[in-house]
């Protein structure tokens, strides 16, 4: 086939303007995603290196378990009400999220080198772009992915709820391995799923942040997994 001939069908049909409001949305989500995951990164640093923070962090309990709370109350806040408000008010809210989640991440410092934090978060950052693309090229359907890991995440829960009283070291590697698997499926599936919902024309202003913090979600939780397998203890 003549490459040009090619180009040129594509600037003369309706396909090119979808093609492209699809991938600006793409971007959009990615950029977002970024953000996110660089704030969280910023003040995971700031607070770790502040004695006087983590000893408030990791000497009150209630403050502690309150910003957890807090990022769950963000998280579902952002989801139900995304459609209804402003970019700029479902922005706050994302990069509150991201703000607190770099809070609490900051006491992964006291647990793990600096070193095998920082390894782990680019080998994650590594296969998210691999599965994220996968998710973008492939022709198969992958909503079967989608339904299984909602009931894979919910056994995935209630095993390490069990487990908090076996203390089973097996189990615990079973859950890690088990929760890598299940947030790699995830990332390529909601990677399919958003160019899809951008495909079909989705007018939602807010869909690339939203999208942004699913993915930033999964990258998160395939980061902590990992952390458990590649993070080097301190002594």
């Amino acid at each position: 086939m003549n490459p040009s001939r090619g180009l040129s069908y594509a600037r003369s049909t309706p396909l090119a303007p979808a093609g492209n409001r699809v991938s600006d949305a793409l971007w959009g989500t990615y950029r977002w995603m970024t953000l996110g995951l660089a704030t969280t990164g910023v003040v995971a640093l700031v607070v770790a290196h502040s004695p006087a923070l983590t000893e408030a962090l990791v000497g009150n309990r209630i403050l502690f378990y309150g910003l957890l709370f807090g990022q769950l109350g963000l998280v579902v806040a952002l989801g139900a009400m995304a459609t209804r408000v402003s970019t700029p008010v479902a922005a706050l809210m994302f990069f509150g999220y991201a703000g607190l989640t770099g809070v609490t991440f900051s006491t992964l410092f006291l647990v793990y080198t600096a070193t095998s934090i920082a390894t782990t978060f680019f080998v994650t950052a590594g296969a998210f772009a691999g599965l994220s693309f996968v998710g973008l090229v492939t022709r198969r359907d992958l909503s079967a992915v989608g339904r299984f890991a909602l009931f894979a995440l919910i056994g995935l829960i209630l095993a390490s709820i069990v487990n908090i009283f076996l203390r089973s070291t097996g189990l615990e590697w079973l859950i890690t391995f088990a929760g890598v698997l299940l947030f790699a499926g995830l990332t390529a599936y909601d990677t399919q799923r958003l160019k899809n919902l951008f495909a079909n024309g989705e007018t939602s202003a807010n869909l690339p942040l939203v999208g942004a913090l699913t993915l930033y979600l999964d990258f998160i939780n395939m980061f902590l997994f990992l952390l458990r397998i590649f993070g080097r203890r301190r002594d």
